[in-house]
């Protein structure tokens, strides 16, 4: 499959060939995206929620009614889940959300959204994401030119300081380098932008082994 490359200016920049087990998959697993998306969120979230437990509480520990002819239940403490200011029963406890999930499938996950993103019309190459000068001003300009107003730009292995300072300010608009490259954040803009350097990254990592091999 090939691809048009344009420069950030607009101008056509010749064509990029890409393989179509990566970007050409006609049938998009939407199940399999969505495990990778739950995956990296998961991995994310922080699992620092806590509420007290009975050995947390700091209540008297004395047996403070006798144990018959109150008329009532029967207790040894006041630090039980029952009473005003006592503790959390089964309540949430620190610890990490992250699951396991087959390498197999996180690369299948990444081959499917890069596809829907062809399908969909929705990516764009480009020569090379650099700046001569880091301006946000300029680039939002370029930009807007190129019809990008909700974009994820990926570079090659290291990105241009002075692009990825332009790029800061701008809503809606995210700059990661090759290795960056996931799922979540490929779905969550509306146009991926790529990068010659970028396309010869998702090469590697895809077709690397074979070539190895």
């Amino acid at each position: 499959m090939e691809l048009s490359v344009k420069t950030l200016e607009g101008k056509a920049a010749g064509k990029a060939t890409v393989d179509d087990a990566v970007f050409g998959i006609e049938e998009i697993r939407g199940d399999v995206i969505q495990r990778m998306v739950r995956y990296q969120l998961a991995k994310r979230q922080a699992g620092t929620h806590k509420t007290q437990e009975r050995g947390d509480v700091s209540v008297t520990t004395k047996k403070y009614i006798r144990q018959k002819g109150s008329g009532g239940a029967r207790h040894g403490s006041k630090n039980a889940n029952i009473f005003v200011g006592g503790a959390v029963a089964h309540g949430p406890r620190v610890r990490s959300h992250a699951h396991a999930l087959p390498k197999k499938v996180r690369k299948m996950a990444l081959a499917h959204a890069l596809s829907s993103k062809v399908k969909d019309d929705a990516i764009l190459v480009i020569d090379k994401a650099e700046l001569k000068d880091a301006k946000t001003k300029d680039l939002s300009a370029k930009l807007t030119k190129l019809g990008l107003s909700n974009a994820l730009i990926i570079g090659g292995a290291e990105l241009d300081a002075n692009f990825a300072k332009a790029a800061q300010n701008i809503p809606n608009v995210d700059v990661l380098p090759a290795a960056g490259l996931n799922v979540y954040d490929v779905l969550r803009r509306k146009t991926l932008v790529l990068t010659k350097d970028a396309l010869e990254s998702i090469d590697a990592r895809f077709n690397g082994a074979k070539a190895e091999a």
